[in-house]
């Protein structure tokens, strides 16, 4: 009988008794799970979100650890074996590492080191962020910004987003501006990028802004068309635009080259991610490198895909997800979104002012780097505005744009703040 009482109260089941957020962050994690399955929300990256959030709180698990990451740093002593020291628990908490997050410890413990800690490595290394790089850069035609340059304009407007919500974020809802700048990078619409500036500016916030940066990018078709609609007329979503001009191999090639150079001599710490980028671009452009393009495309963008939802999904812990903070973040989310599709709308519309062939206004809201959803979305506004409007190309040159200047965007962040 001794034995059975000591298994049944090592069970799940006894420890759920001792915190019930966790069943609510379980609930969570299959409302996720159900958007990425039945709605289709981003599955690619919603599934292994929610997995890993449902990992991370099955009580008595042992998976995923907060205390060998608290404080913003990777506590390697204790990876290799080392026991929990009074001062270690006394530095964290002067560092602002949370009491439950302390009181998942005790003095003279070892923590045996779990599979999702291993994987989280990638993450708080800055190493699957940038391998999800790769695979978009090969993944990505530059040809629609080369052929119409003036798009690079709407990329870079559509940024305001990130830089007004980290405004609102510091001014009213009190974040530190390291927080506030990974808040406000959301309106990037670039989930690895998001995760890259958490990972070095807020680690205690990853798993909502996660959440949140890949739950607005499904809602891309939903959150944008009122804008749109909203900003523009009907004269000006029925805009034609003359069909772009053919762009040559030697262009797609010089590009990488020439962005990667001007990036990492203006903004040092984007050189990583638009490092990546263009290397993954010139995989797919040189013509001879076939097998690494391909590879960078499926099987290793495809792994890492796996190891970064899982993993960052993972950090969605009850002790840090159910907080105020986490409300606001959601709330900022959209903000960031809409401010930044609002940006690029606005620019075109100035633009028109001073060019003799006018540009279409929902071109603009592209500029938020969700490739190529938000380019299909200026599609098909654009249709139903003017049945011969053919936008998905134009759309495209300030939708690649966008991946670019949110890694920029990044860098500056991280240069101010990091």
């Amino acid at each position: 009988m001794e034995y059975i009482v000591n298994f049944l109260e090592q069970t799940g089941f006894a420890m759920i008794t001792a915190d019930w957020k966790v069943l609510v962050m379980i609930a969570i994690a299959c409302v996720l799970a159900y958007l990425a399955i039945h709605k289709g929300f981003e599955p690619l990256l919603l599934l292994p979100i929610a997995f890993g959030m449902l990992l991370t709180n099955l009580p008595g698990a042992g998976m995923y650890h907060e205390i060998l990451f608290a404080g913003g740093h990777i506590h390697w002593d204790m990876f290799g074996g080392a026991p929990v020291t009074q001062e270690f628990l006394n530095e964290m908490a002067a560092a602002g590492v949370s009491d439950a997050v302390l009181a998942t410890v005790t003095v003279g413990q070892t923590i045996s080191v779990g599979l999702i800690d291993i994987l989280y490595l990638g993450v708080k290394l800055g190493i699957y962020p940038c391998l999800i790089f790769f695979g978009v850069g090969a993944m990505t035609d530059f040809g629609p910004l080369l052929a119409n340059p003036k798009s690079l304009l709407l990329g870079a407007a559509a940024q305001v987003g990130i830089f007004l919500t980290y405004i609102c974020a510091v001014s009213f809802l009190g974040f530190t501006p390291a927080e506030a700048g990974s808040i406000g990078i959301i309106g990037g619409a670039d989930g690895p990028t998001a995760i890259f500036v958490t990972t070095r500016l807020a680690p205690h916030l990853l798993g909502p802004i996660a959440v949140a940066a890949y739950s607005y990018m499904a809602l891309v078709p939903v959150i944008q068309p009122p804008i749109m609609r909203l900003l523009t007329t009907k004269k000006e979503r029925e805009i034609v635009m003359k069909e772009l001009r053919p762009v040559s191999k030697k262009e797609k090639i010089i590009f990488p080259f020439v962005v990667t150079i001007f990036v990492a001599l203006l903004v040092p710490s984007a050189a990583p991610l638009v490092g990546c980028l263009m290397l993954g671009n010139l995989f797919r452009e040189s013509g001879r490198t076939e097998r690494l393009s391909k590879t960078v495309q499926n099987e290793l963008c495809n792994i890492v895909t796996i190891f970064l939802g899982v993993s960052v999904g993972a950090t969605a812990t009850a002790n840090t997800f159910l907080s105020w903070s986490t409300a606001g973040i959601i709330v900022l989310g959209v903000v960031a979104f809409g401010c930044g599709t609002a940006g690029g709308l606005l620019l075109a519309k100035f633009m028109n002012l001073f060019l003799k062939e006018k540009i279409n206004p929902l071109i603009g809201s592209a500029g938020v780097s969700a490739v190529p959803m938000a380019a299909r979305v200026s599609q098909v506004e654009g249709q139903k505005a003017n049945p011969r409007n053919f936008l998905l190309m134009h759309a495209m040159g300030p939708n690649v744009a966008g991946v670019i200047g949110s890694a920029i965007a990044a860098g500056v962040l991280m240069a101010l703040f990091g």
